[in-house]
C-alpha cells in the first residue's frame, strides 16, 4: 500500500515537473523578453507575414518564437501598416498586439523656410510610406480641388514649425492638419488687422516671407523690417529685398544647384515678378514658407520712418536701419568690405 502511494507521489511529482517545464516555456514564448536591440520596424500596406518577419527579425532574440505567437494571435491574417518602435524588454505578445492594434510611433517633421512646397515634400516624404512624386501629385490634386493651380499655391498653409505625423500619413491627412492650423490662426482679430492693412492675404504672406528671410526667423527685428517694407511700398518705391533676388535666380534655375550666398549687381537684373529690384510692388506670393511670428509682424508692423536697411557686420544676424540714403551708403560700403574680407562670393 505504501509502495503504491509512493509511486503515485512520484508520478504526480513528474507531472508537476513536466507541467512546470511547459508552463515556463509557454510563459517565455508569450511573455518573456524577446528583444535583442531597440529600433523601428516599417510595415507598408503591401507587406505580408513573411516580409514582416524579415523586417522584425534583426531586433529579436528568437524569430521562430515570435512567428508562433503571431500565428496563434492571428497576425498572419491581420496586421496594420505603420512605423513601430521595438523597445527593450518587450515580449512577443506586446509586439504582436502592437502591430495588430496599429499602435505605431509618430515621426517628427520639421517644416523649414523651404522656397517651394515641392522642396518640402521632398524632405517630408522621406519619413512617410509614399514617395515624393506620389505625395506631390496628391497635393496637386488637393490644390486643384480648392481652386488653385497646383500644390505651390498651398504654401501659405504650411507654417514653419515641428509637427508629428505617422509614417502612414496620407497627403490628405497631412494637409488637413495644416489647414486646420491655418484656419485656427486666422482669428477674428487677425482678420480685422488684415482688413485694416489694405493688403490682400497673398500680399501679407509675401511680405511675411521677406521679413522671415531678412531676419533669419529671429523675432527681434521682424516688426521693424515689416514697417520698413510697408514704408517703401506706400511711397511707391521698389522693395529691393535681396532674398527676393536669390529666390528669382533660384526659380529661374528651377531651384537646382547651390543657392546664392551673395547678391551682385548682375543678379539684380533677373527679370522676375519676384525680384523686387527688377519689379515694383509686393511679389505675387511668398518666396518661402513662413512662421506665425512673421505674419504677425506684418499685421502689427512697427511705426517708423526707416527706408533703408543693411546687414550689420558688427552684430551678425542684425541690421542697421536708417531713413537717410547717405547713411545707408556708408552702411552698405562697410558691409561690402566685410564680405570681401571674408571672401564670400
Amino acid at each position: 500500500m505504501k509502495k503504491s502511494k509512493g509511486i503515485i507521489s512520484v508520478i504526480i511529482f513528474i507531472i508537476f515537473l513536466i507541467a512546470g517545464y511547459f508552463g515556463i516555456q509557454y510563459y517565455k514564448k508569450f511573455y518573456g523578453n524577446n528583444v535583442s536591440k531597440e529600433g523601428y520596424v516599417l510595415i507598408p500596406h503591401s507587406a505580408n507575414f513573411n516580409s514582416i518577419l524579415d523586417s522584425i527579425a534583426p531586433y529579436l532574440k528568437n524569430k521562430e518564437q515570435f512567428a508562433e505567437v503571431a500565428k496563434t494571435k492571428g497576425m498572419n491574417r491581420f496586421f496594420q501598416a505603420g512605423r513601430y518602435r521595438i523597445k527593450s524588454g518587450a515580449n512577443n505578445t506586446d509586439l504582436v498586439n502592437m502591430i495588430k492594434a496599429g499602435n505605431q510611433t509618430e515621426n517628427t517633421f520639421r517644416i523649414g523656410d523651404f522656397y517651394t512646397v515641392y522642396q518640402m515634400v521632398g524632405k517630408v516624404a522621406k519619413k512617410t510610406e509614399l514617395d515624393s512624386l506620389r505625395f506631390a501629385d496628391d497635393l496637386n490634386k488637393i490644390a486643384v480641388q480648392k481652386g488653385f493651380n497646383n500644390a505651390e499655391d498651398l504654401k501659405k498653409y504650411f507654417f514653419i514649425d515641428s509637427y508629428n505625423f505617422f509614417w502612414t500619413v496620407t497627403p490628405e491627412e497631412f494637409f488637413k492638419k495644416f489647414e486646420k492650423d491655418y484656419n485656427r490662426f486666422w482669428t477674428a482679430e487677425r482678420k480685422a488687422k488684415e482688413q485694416k492693412s489694405g493688403l490682400s492675404r497673398n500680399q501679407i504672406y509675401a511680405l511675411a516671407s521677406l521679413v522671415y528671410k531678412e531676419t533669419g526667423g529671429k523675432p527681434d527685428e521682424m516688426k521693424t523690417v515689416a514697417g520698413l517694407y510697408l514704408n517703401r511700398y506706400h511711397k511707391g518705391m521698389k522693395l529691393q529685398s535681396d532674398p527676393t533676388v536669390i529666390y528669382a535666380v533660384s526659380k529661374a534655375n528651377n531651384f537646382q544647384g547651390e543657392t546664392l550666398k551673395r547678391v551682385f549687381y548682375k543678379h539684380l537684373r533677373e527679370p522676375s515678378p519676384y525680384n523686387t529690384y527688377f519689379s515694383a510692388g509686393i511679389p505675387p506670393g511668398p518666396i518661402c514658407m513662413v512662421d506665425k511670428n512673421s505674419v504677425d509682424a506684418v499685421l502689427n508692423a512697427g511705426h517708423n520712418d526707416f527706408i533703408y536697411m543693411c546687414a550689420d557686420p558688427d552684430r551678425f544676424g542684425f541690421h542697421k536701419f536708417t531713413a537717410s540714403a547717405a547713411e545707408h551708403a556708408v552702411n552698405a560700403k562697410k558691409y561690402q568690405d566685410w564680405l570681401n574680407s571674408k571672401n564670400i562670393q
